[in-house]
């Protein structure tokens, strides 16, 4: 007798390292499923007995459990496009930047996601725009919300490193009199692709999918954690939370009610990752967000970071969204560089490496420790020795430093100078990972 849906769907909902919050859980059930706990492990949880049949259209949906890429991709992109194993269906890639000065101020680097969706929204192309903010009420959270004018996109510009639930929103959705265009992280999207495919009435109205690329998510206790590294002991101070303020490439800044601002440029601030990265994040695959109409993250390379301003790394997959980019490339609202496959690799090869390398063989180390792990419908290539050897070592670097002795040490530590540290650990990884265009990772 095969297991039950619910129960599938609790093993995923209470396992750390497999549930992603991507909130489709608590969207779906309406008030069934809760995410009551988001300042510490933000786990869904459930209210009252699901229904068998909501709690197996709620499984078919989560992408906690994996998702078929190979499949997924057919049903998105009619495999029409180029292909490529480390970012999926892309029709053009490369360098771009907005050139309305206040959006690529106001993005985490060339602004161009949020003046998409303003375009978007000012063409009539959409009513609304399902956003990631932060909460009015609550100041140190993230909330998703549907934005109306571009005042609003704005509002929410910048990326947001601590955990999210953006499609609990979906009740609100399927309420919306109007066209949407969607924003959400990799395991987000995925789950409202699946909705898609499933011709949910919940997602009948989205006609857009974007989104950034994707490394890791942290707990809110990263926050917490870096407010007792200068001796802040209260969160619920915390006034205004930017993950990307001022010039490219920004800085974590946190200001209090006392009037007191902490700052931390952004490669500093990474320290926090082994010390508080969600599990869930190291068994993703998905570097580029590869099922949205457009993606985009920074341009990381040094011709580019030394400006400042802001850079953005574009991929642009369907033809609604590759048409609508073209469109603002030949009005002159962005401006757009081409590149290869090769050189844009060569700009995240460690986050490629992250993806495409480590992931499958921590993946296969779950296995062998007998715990459930998502399905891709993928298998990865054959990796050397070192590589595994390298993953053991990070892995167990993981684990140590994520302990509760850890994170207390690191509290008694300048975090500018573990930042120091983790930014030279990130300079010397991307040297070694620049050969990884040349590999095959992953094949159907």
């Amino acid at each position: 007798m095969s297991v039950k849906s619910s129960e599938k769907l609790l093993r995923i909902m209470r396992d750390t390292a497999l549930c992603n919050r991507c909130g489709s859980c608590a969207g779906l059930s309406e008030g069934q499923i809760v995410f009551a706990d988001r300042e510490g492990k933000y786990l869904p949880v459930i209210n009252h007995a699901l229904d068998e049949d909501l709690a197996e259209r709620i499984y078919q949906v989560c992408s906690g459990k994996g998702v078929d890429f190979p499949l997924l991709n057919r049903y998105i992109f009619a495999d029409e496009g180029h292909f490529h194993p480390y970012m999926g269906t892309y029709r053009q890639i490369g360098i771009a930047w907005s050139n309305h000065p206040e959006i690529r101020r106001a993005g985490s680097s060339g602004g161009i996601l949020s003046h998409l969706l303003i375009y978007l929204l000012e063409k009539k192309e959409v009513d609304g725009v399902v956003v990631l903010g932060m909460s009015k009420e609550k100041p140190w959270l993230n909330k998703p919300f549907i934005a109306t004018t571009p005042e609003e996109i704005l509002s929410a510009a910048q990326s947001k490193y601590t955990i999210s639930s953006v499609n609990e929103i979906l009740p609100q959705i399927a309420r919306f009199q109007g066209k949407l265009a969607y924003t959400g992280l990799p395991g987000q999207v995925q789950s409202i692709r699946l909705l898609q495919q499933r011709q949910h009435p919940f997602v009948r109205n989205v006609r857009y999918v974007v989104g950034p690329f994707y490394g890791n998510i942290l707990h809110f206790s990263s926050i917490v954690s870096l407010l007792k590294s200068y001796s802040v002991t209260d969160y619920r101070s915390i006034r205004k939370l930017e993950f990307r303020s001022g010039e490219w490439p920004g800085a974590t800044r946190i200001e209090l009610d006392s009037g007191k601002v902490i700052q931390l440029k952004k490669f500093h601030a990474n320290y926090l990752i082994p010390f508080h990265i969600c599990k869930s994040s190291l068994y993703c695959i998905d570097f580029t967000n590869e099922f949205t109409d457009l993606s985009g993250g920074d341009a990381w390379a040094p011709a580019y970071e030394e400006r400042g301003k802001g850079f953005s790394l574009i991929i642009t997959r369907s033809v609604p969204g590759d048409a609508i980019f073209r469109e603002m490339v030949e009005k002159n609202e962005i401006s757009f560089i081409p590149l290869s496959p090769e050189e844009a690799i060569r700009m995240h090869s460690h986050g490629y490496d992250f993806k495409k390398r480590g992931a499958f063989i921590r993946i296969q180390f779950r296995k062998w420790m007998g715990r459930k792990v998502p399905e891709y419908g993928l298998q990865s290539g054959r990796f050397p020795v070192s590589r595994w050897i390298m993953e053991a070592v990070i892995s167990l670097l993981f684990f140590i430093l994520s302990s509760r002795p850890a994170r207390w040490l690191s509290e008694k530590i300048p975090p500018e100078s573990l930042g120091r540290v983790f930014e030279a650990a990130r300079t010397f990884w991307k040297k070694s990972t620049a050969g990884i265009k040349k590999r095959k990772l992953i094949q159907p």
